[in-house]
């Protein structure tokens, strides 16, 4: 909870710090970078560095949790922090390292902000800051400690098992332990860290979700080789990486499994909403599902841009199809060849769709598609805290 003193300081200067988070973050990032240039190589991703993606994610981050902290004193925004916690656990992130990110964050706002940072508020925003960095290296310390490890200490040697080509633009990769024991277990829905030592020395990490149920000896990840659009950003690096060189009895490094979009105990009603490669975590959901002889209604949407851009097609049919109460609905942008009563061409038009009462949503895939199909299930009565969602890359739902 924000300081008394803090809080009139906070109110009256958020409009300022808001409208110059975007040229703060730059800076801040810019600074720090400067004198850490090993984080940049190992442990951000330059591609959202690139695109300024990160920075648009930091902002919204930062704009949030003051806003709330002003407006709603007595609550946190513990959805936003437990996504952030779950990230940086994945990343081994440690809390000596939210000392230097204070440092040359307070530091941007003064520069950036000038004469308009005096002491008092730059104590108060230096206590929004800390409350945030506190609140994170709790979660962090809890998530590590359910996990088993030393603060940090996430990352282990594994082997790819399998490679298997999955669609025109996607590769499955199963993993397995060296010493030839079984995986953790871990809850349907969540991802794991790895990193690739690139051409030119860098380290960089990405995370990808687990894409079959935990009860199997080893663990499976699906990678989209990303493709810049249009030039200006930057192929997908560790992606590219995997797809070109990542082969059966490779090791590679991989942390252990973290991520709050996960299933749901109970037996109450589904709905999981996917578009290209946000099924994988949907497959782990439904393999899960699947495997426990679940009869609960789950209702299984999928979007793509073609049948041969649908990574895992068949084996999502076959899941589903295993679930006495499981219905599957696919939009195509091209059907192509594929007719069937499930199968639609166009955009995903979930209004089409009749959901049981009580039905808990989870969405991922492409921004534009999870704020569509968000907005639908609210217009159809669903409320927010009924829908899930996770983001591939910087949560920059905040930001816009």
């Amino acid at each position: 909870m924000l300081s008394t003193q803090s809080i009139p300081v906070v109110r009256a200067t958020l409009p300022a710090v808001g409208a110059s988070l975007s040229s703060i973050t730059e800076l801040f990032y810019r600074r720090m970078f400067e004198e850490r240039p090993e984080l940049l190589r190992d442990l951000f991703n330059r591609g959202n560095q690139a695109s300024g993606a990160q920075r648009q994610a930091l902002a919204g981050a930062v704009a949030a949790f003051a806003t709330t902290l002003v407006e709603r004193p007595g609550e946190r925004p513990d959805a936003v922090l437990g996504r952030i916690a779950h990230k940086h656990a994945s990343l081994g992130i440690t809390p000596d390292q939210y000392t230097l990110v204070g440092r040359h964050l307070m530091g941007a706002v003064g520069e950036v902000l000038g004469d308009a940072v005096t002491p008092e508020v730059a104590a108060a925003w230096d206590e929004v800051y800390w409350l945030m960095a506190n609140a994170l290296i709790a979660m962090e310390a809890r998530l590590y400690a359910e996990t088993g490890v030393e603060n940090g200490a996430v990352w282990r040697d594994m082997e790819i098992a399998e490679r298997v080509e999955e669609s025109l633009d996607t590769a499955s990769f199963e993993l397995r332990r060296p010493d030839g024991l079984p995986t953790e277990p871990f809850t349907p829905g969540q991802y794991v860290s790895v990193q690739v030592e690139l051409p030119d020395g860098a380290r960089q990490i990405r995370q990808y979700s687990l894409s079959t149920a935990p009860a199997r000896k080893t663990w499976r990840i699906t990678v989209k080789r990303e493709r810049s659009a249009d030039g200006r950003i930057p192929e997908g690096e560790v992606s590219s990486w995997l797809h070109a060189h990542a082969r059966p009895g490779d090791i590679v490094r991989v942390s252990r499994p973290f991520g709050d979009l996960v299933l749901p105990e109970g037996d109450g009603p589904l709905l999981l909403a996917s578009a290209g490669i946000g099924i994988t975590p949907m497959l782990s959901m439904l393999d899960h599902l699947a495997n426990t002889s679940a009869r609960r209604h789950v209702t299984v949407v999928h979007a793509d841009r073609s049948p041969a851009h649908h990574a895992h097609r068949l084996e999502l049919d076959d899941l589903v199809s295993r679930l006495p109460n499981g219905t599957l609905h696919l939009w195509y942008e091209r059907p192509e060849e594929l007719e069937a009563a499930h199968v639609n061409e166009g955009l995903t038009d979930v209004t089409r769709l009749s959901l049981p009462e009580g039905v808990t949503a989870f969405l991922c895939g492409p921004l534009p598609f999870m704020r569509a199909v968000r907005g639908d299930l609210l217009g159809q009565g669903l409320g927010p805290k009924d829908i899930h969602y996770e983001v591939f890359g910087p949560d920059l739902w905040l930001s816009k």
